[in-house]
């Protein structure tokens, strides 16, 4: 059992809601533990989908004005959302509506009600949300709860990848031809963190460009992946215009790559490490409900600065135990453009510090806690990573 970051109590106070996010990052077992007081109608029960199929009106007739309602896995019958919106108009409920697409929704022409509910999304576990955290031991596990550090983690997650990234695709007809999808993913993952090159992909994967955009889609709709789009505001430096894609968790990736133990020191830990820092940063816009502007800067000269968070706090990471000048070299050159209000660098140094220039040097559980507080670019109270 973890405690989450996100409240939903909280959320649902203001309004009803949407809750996405791929299978197993603990969607059910959030609802159970926070809200068990709801009227919980699991659309995965065969009986319950049954009656609702045929019975629409049963949630009116099986439940109080004032009483939250849950609908889990809403895809599966999008022709409620035509109740939930007649309810949320007529008596003013609340209504909480999970699932672990939007896709199916949207292109099936589902009523999304019009504004009258918010979205919120849940994703695997997040540092803070993990007791007595092992970096390490995250890097080789996965952030989807029922497995996280446990034994069959590796055998789990190739199930996962093997029967949900895969075959459930499928499933839903989202794609015609598993076989390049399923060659799609593996690409994906070896490629993870890197800038999209349609035209490298796509010959990678054996299918037309078109076909590639249309896998891209999938992956951002089911919330498997995500963009992180490029800051194109220098003047100086001509900024790339190539969005990087990441997948939701490193356990996957890992999975997907083949990848063995990652162990500090080696390459895989540099991009497991960054990508940890992704994730976070990630979740970190979401939960905190703000304007969700996480972008990357490379130059035409080849200077790049891993992330830039609303457009005035950039970010290195480096997977090294002691940061050096030759890490500072894209945040310097960012520097010189005047933009950014904190430049520093994300590490595995044992202690904070800060260069003449005003660059910080962060030990990543330092950079997490200033991150939740809101006080980067602040000195901090000494502390070990």
């Amino acid at each position: 059992m973890y405690q989450r970051v996100i409240n939903l109590p909280s959320l649902l106070k203001k309004r009803s809601h949407f809750l996405f996010g791929p299978r197993a990052t603990g969607k059910s077992t959030l609802i159970k533990t926070s809200l068990p007081d709801a009227k919980l109608y699991d659309l995965l029960d065969a009986d319950t989908y049954r009656r609702l199929l045929s019975q629409p009106k049963l949630i009116e007739q099986e439940t109080l004005p004032t009483q939250l309602v849950v609908i889990d896995e809403i895809q599966k019958l999008p022709l409620l959302l035509d109740e939930v919106h007649r309810l949320i108009e007529r008596r003013r409920q609340t209504f909480l509506l999970t699932g672990s697409s939007a896709r199916k929704l949207r292109h099936g022409a589902a009523n999304l009600l019009a504004g009258r509910a918010f979205q919120a999304e849940l994703f695997p576990l997040i540092q803070r949300e993990i007791p007595n955290f092992d970096l390490l031991g995250y890097l080789n596990s996965t952030g989807l709860p029922e497995f996280y550090a446990d034994d069959l983690a590796a055998e789990f997650l190739r199930n996962y990848v093997g029967v949900y990234l895969r075959e459930e695709v499928q499933a839903e007809s989202l794609v015609r031809n598993l076989a390049a999808f399923s060659r799609f993913l593996d690409v994906i993952a070896i490629s993870n963190g890197d800038e999209i090159n349609y035209a490298s992909l796509a010959s990678d994967c054996g299918v037309p460009v078109r076909t590639l955009e249309g896998y891209f889609s999938i992956l951002d709709d089911t919330l498997i992946g995500f963009r992180v789009e490029p800051y194109l505001q220098t003047v100086k430096r001509k900024g790339i215009t190539r969005a990087k894609y990441w997948l939701f968790d490193v356990g996957v990736v890992n999975s997907l790559a083949r990848r063995g133990r990652i162990e500090i020191g080696s390459e895989i830990f540099g991009k497991a490490f960054e990508h940890f820092i992704a994730l976070e940063l990630r979740a970190y816009l979401s939960y905190k409900r703000g304007p969700q502007a996480l972008q990357y800067w490379r130059s035409t000269s080849k200077f790049e600065v891993d992330f830039i968070l609303h457009g005035q706090i950039a970010i290195e990471v480096k997977g090294t135990r002691q940061v050096a000048d030759k890490h500072l070299k894209g945040l310097r050159a960012l520097a010189e453009e005047g933009q950014m209000k904190v430049l520093g660098v994300v590490s595995l140094d044992p202690d904070y510090r800060c260069t003449a220039d005003g660059l910080h040097i962060w030990p990543w559980s330092t950079f997490l806690s200033q991150l939740w507080q809101g006080t980067l670019g602040e000195r901090p109270h000494p502390t070990k990573a």
